[in-house]
């Protein structure tokens, strides 16, 4: 992709970000969703490989059909009310029209099944916009929405998505696919906790964010997609793989790193709530993703002898995509 493409590009996905979460109109919001919908599609299909070709349609398909969801429960919404104000969703099948619409963007289960597909198909900078710059504008709106949304429905739906996050990713080989089940468990935990303390979600969301981009500039820079070339990964730059170690652990959630906190905090306030049976479950589930967390973390750590200190060079000259990982893994752990 030549680079005032790339640029045009760049600009629209800023700019559809900065119309969702701005505006307080539904259909200023769902011009910035399609605007980050088209902004992203050549982006994930540069490749012109058959698979990235799927992946963009697969996308989207489903993005298409989320934002004619959104659109549709809005207008339903006006229709009964008369306003079109995002915080003022009152209508309760506008309210389960729109939760359905969004865990459709945002890959909760069970509509899951496009990410990790989407994710795979995908280079690994274009599956770092798709996991987290990309998920800000239909998080923005589960965020104002929130007072009017439906606990239950969100509950049931945060649990599946830590269950089959956690399960699914048991035995994945492709690092992208490994992320994207990484991903939908980690939005299980946003979801659950939304309606009770908004500002806990956005919490989970950055830190979320901050982590998982160290994970994918890392792999980035040392090239790596599978664990079997993740085993061997250590010999080209022992630097970045020391700190892609540690913030897969944060990842993880384990304690002392800053991943542990937000789940901490969320468990805290599920218990003040008085859903003790919830946070036990999902405290529960999220040690099928540690198991993943921990063979990711495994590899990383196995030594076989080393080829050659050539690769030593890589990190000394000192790159400013190696700085931006050292600063971001630093905030993230």
């Amino acid at each position: 992709m030549n680079p005032p493409a790339k640029l045009i590009f760049t600009i629209s996905l800023i700019l559809g970000t900065t119309i969702t979460i701005s505006s307080n109109h539904w259909i200023m919001a769902w011009a910035g969703l399609e605007i980050n919908t088209l902004a992203i599609l050549p982006m994930i299909s540069k490749s012109h490989h058959p698979r990235s070709i799927e992946a963009a349609t697969k996308y989207f398909l489903t993005q298409a059909a989320a934002s004619a969801l959104v659109l549709f429960s809005s207008m339903t919404n006006a229709w009964h009310t008369g306003q079109w104000d995002i915080t003022q969703l009152s209508h309760p099948t506008s309210s389960l029209i729109l939760t359905s619409a969004i865990a459709m963007k945002l890959g909760l289960v069970p509509f899951h099944f496009w990410f990790p597909e989407v994710l795979q198909g995908s280079p690994l900078l274009t599956g770092l916009l798709l996991s987290t710059i990309m998920k800000l504008p239909p998080m923005t709106l589960l965020y104002m929405t929130s007072p009017s949304l439906n606990p239950t429905l969100l509950t049931f739906l945060a649990i599946l998505s830590a269950a089959i996050g956690g399960w699914m990713g048991l035995n994945q080989t492709q690092i992208r696919k490994i992320m994207a089940f990484s991903s939908i468990s980690h939005l299980g935990w946003m979801a659950i906790i939304i309606v009770y303390n908004p500002k806990l979600t956005l919490l989970n969301f950055y830190l979320y964010t901050m982590m998982t981009a160290t994970v994918f500039l890392t792999l980035n820079s040392i090239k790596v997609h599978k664990l079997s070339t993740l085993m061997t990964a250590w010999t080209k730059i022992p630097s970045l793989n020391a700190m892609l170690l540690l913030t897969l652990l944060s990842l993880a959630g384990l304690p002392p790193l800053t991943g542990f906190l937000p789940k901490w905090l969320i468990i805290q306030e599920l218990t003040k709530q008085e859903m003790i049976p919830a946070a036990t479950l999902m405290a529960l589930l999220s040690l099928l993703s540690l198991f993943f967390y921990l063979r990711l973390a495994y590899c990383t750590t196995i030594t076989l002898p080393p080829h050659t200190t050539n690769h030593m060079k890589q990190w000394r000259t000192g790159k400013p995509t190696n700085f931006l990982i050292a600063v971001l893994a630093t905030m993230s752990m």
